[in-house]
């Protein structure tokens, strides 16, 4: 397959690096010249849990691609939320009527990327694996997760099949009837992430804590009633199971249970912080939460429904990228206050 990835870092580093060992034909765009002259001279080295290794690449900054001009077949999108829009603008001349694109990133991108190249070329992904970019050519790989395909009208079309069948070389993906129930299951599962990076510690342990859980799930449950509202279902992946957390009227027996599942799933992988944590405090920039948790702030705003818990969350964590607070537990027990106290907040059943 012909596979341009915009986005060479984490997500688009790993799954690049599979392909062109599979023996696919794969371009890499980035915009850090470093790491696109890293590539070019001396490959792209993945470090996984099971297997290192380092494959031959050719990646080129956007402005270099878009002067060879040619006409795209399959992108992968692998660019952070917020940057959606100005990272696919410049290569709309490059994109023709049989030109697919997929958003393999965090968030409900693909919206931005339907308004921009029409839905009929927009096709949604869900991915979870963990990885980061630790300097040029070189990413860490957490392991092996979910991955799921899907057309965002529901149907099984042959080309999200071909998908399947070419990602086949990375690990388990899959195709799905109900991509918007995965990307909505993520976002309040990133809604869980968001918070455990306000405190230096891994997720793991933050979610080992039983006495801030009852927070923890009423601020991914704020984000669920959203998405109930919008008529999506969310689906279980990876040890996250939405439907112990929303409805609010939960089996805390079934939640506590699942919950150590997920730490332990976290303890054991190889990243051990998010990369939101890895936004905040090693690279020291912005984090997607303006692309992510703000639009559904918004979202529910126009249904009605209340958000205190995430929008005081999304208030921390600006205040974390402009150094205005510092990771911190009273971060999360400020939060905890919060929502016992009740100020401010209402919910529906």
């Amino acid at each position: 397959m012909d596979i341009t990835i915009i986005g060479a870092g984490a997500i688009g580093g790993v799954l690049g690096a599979y392909l062109v060992r599979d023996g696919n034909d794969v371009t890499f765009c980035d915009i850090d010249e470093d790491h696109v002259n890293a590539i070019n001279q001396n490959g792209l080295r993945i470090e996984g849990p099971k297997e290192t290794f380092t494959v031959e690449g050719r990646a080129y900054t956007p402005a270099e691609l878009v002067q060879r001009n040619p006409i795209l077949k399959t992108v992968f999108l692998c660019v952070k939320a917020q940057h959606t829009e100005i990272a696919l603008r410049p290569f709309l001349p490059l994109i023709n009527d049989k030109t697919q694109v997929v958003s393999f990133q965090n968030g409900l991108c693909e919206n931005v990327i339907a308004r921009l190249i029409g839905k009929e070329k927009t096709i949604g992904c869900f991915v979870n694996f963990s990885a980061d970019y630790l300097e040029p050519g070189r990413i860490l790989y957490g392991g092996t997760a979910s991955l799921y395909l899907g057309e965002l009208d529901g149907t099984i079309s042959p080309r999200i099949r071909e998908l399947e069948k070419t990602l086949q070389c990375w690990g388990p993906a899959e195709v799905t009837d109900n991509i918007w129930g995965y990307l909505w299951s993520k976002m309040s599962y990133a809604g869980l992430l968001y918070a455990t990076a306000l405190v230096d510690e891994t997720m793991a342990a933050v979610v080992r804590k039983k006495d801030l859980r009852d927070t923890l799930m009423e601020l991914c449950s704020e984000i669920l009633e959203v998405a109930n509202i919008e008529g999506v279902k969310p689906i279980s992946f990876d040890d996250w199971v939405p439907a112990l957390v929303y409805p609010r009227e939960r089996d805390q027996e079934a939640l506590d249970h699942q919950l150590e599942e997920l730490a332990e799933r976290m303890a054991t992988n190889k990243k051990t912080k998010s990369g939101i944590w890895r936004d905040l405090a090693v690279r020291k920039r912005k984090t997607e939460i303006d692309s992510q948790l703000v639009p559904i702030i918004e979202l529910g705003a126009s249904h009605g429904v209340s958000m205190p818990l995430t929008t005081e969350l999304v208030s921390m964590i600006k205040d974390l990228e402009v150094g205005a607070i510092q990771m911190d537990w009273k971060n999360l027990y400020s939060l905890k206050e919060m929502y016992e106290c009740g100020e401010n907040y209402v919910t529906k059943p």
